[in-house]
């Protein structure tokens, strides 16, 4: 994730009171409601690990039955695992395949040839200078961040509406209503899901599917704490220090203050992705802590 402000954030800094950036989340874990989500089924792609890990937990949670996919068996099989130690009565299945490619693609659908949900949350960041970014930097994050998702869609979003019920979500970014300045090339493909997913969702009208994305802040994870840990500005400092000085210093706006927890991503996924989320069509839904200060 950006460690740099756009201009305008610049203008926020006010003082705040420290914050305990390890304060558990409000959105308790073993919490279930009926979503109506039993006898659905739902494909998560990048399901390993992070967001899609508690988005396919989450949906199994609530009933429907889960496909994991993933470049890597053995953590496919600890994802499920997981998964069926959790929810023990849930069907989860998984299928290797490499979605940064149109072989990879091949081989999923190949594997499963409908799904009543669709999760595009494959994705991945990296920083870098502009300047720096060359040709196949580009095309990569193209193939993986938004290609990933279209191939799938193709596939699975016309026998949706054949059916006339089925959701498609993308997991986007904050990043993809502003572009950082330090990966630019990760900013266009976020905002990239979100022009796909609009434009498929002005396909459905009057069906029973839908089309949305999800807009996550920075998301607790392995991955970014080690980074912040690596970019703390004095030794010494505990995590929570450190976390509460990422948003005094990088997030001012931020109305939480502190890191999304991956379960709180995928609640709002699945609410959107049950029949009770049918009155969100074409919509990009801030799941960002308040971070953007704009009404729309």
């Amino acid at each position: 994730m950006s460690l740099e402000l756009t201009a305008h954030l610049d203008l926020l800094h006010r003082p705040r009171a420290p914050v305990d950036a390890r304060t558990p989340s409000p959105c308790p874990k073993e919490t279930t409601m009926d979503l109506q989500l039993t006898g659905k089924t739902a494909l998560v792609t990048g399901a390993t690990a992070g967001i899609g890990l508690a988005i396919a937990r989450t949906l199994a949670r609530e009933g429907a039955a889960v496909t994991l996919t993933g470049r890597d068996p053995g953590k496919l099989d600890s994802a499920a695992t997981h998964i069926a130690k959790d929810v023990p009565d849930r069907h989860v299945a998984t299928i290797v395949a490499d979605l940064a490619n149109a072989e990879g693609a091949a081989t999923l659908i190949a594997a499963q040839q409908d799904t009543d949900i669709l999760i595009n949350n494959l994705g991945y960041y990296e920083a870098k200078p502009f300047a720096e970014i060359s040709d196949e930097d580009w095309l990569h994050m193209i193939e993986v961040n938004v290609m990933s998702g279209v191939r799938l869609s193709r596939h699975y979003f016309p026998r949706m509406l054949q059916r006339n019920w089925g959701r498609v979500i993308f997991v986007s970014s904050e990043v993809g209503a502003f572009t950082p300045p330090d990966m630019v090339h990760y900013g266009v493909s976020k905002s990239a899901q979100l022009a796909v997913s609009r434009g498929m969702a002005e396909l459905t009208k009057g069906t029973g599917v839908t089309v949305n994305s999800v807009l996550p802040s920075a998301t607790r994870s392995d991955g970014i704490v080690e980074y912040l840990r690596q970019t703390a500005p004095r030794p010494g400092m505990t995590d929570a220090q450190i976390e509460a000085h990422f948003f005094q210093t990088y997030r001012p706006s931020s109305l939480i203050a502190r890191m999304i927890e991956a379960d709180e991503i995928a609640a709002m996924v699945a609410l959107l992705a049950s029949p009770l989320g049918a009155a969100s069509n074409g919509a990009a839904v801030r799941v960002e802590g308040g971070t953007f200060r704009s009404i729309l």
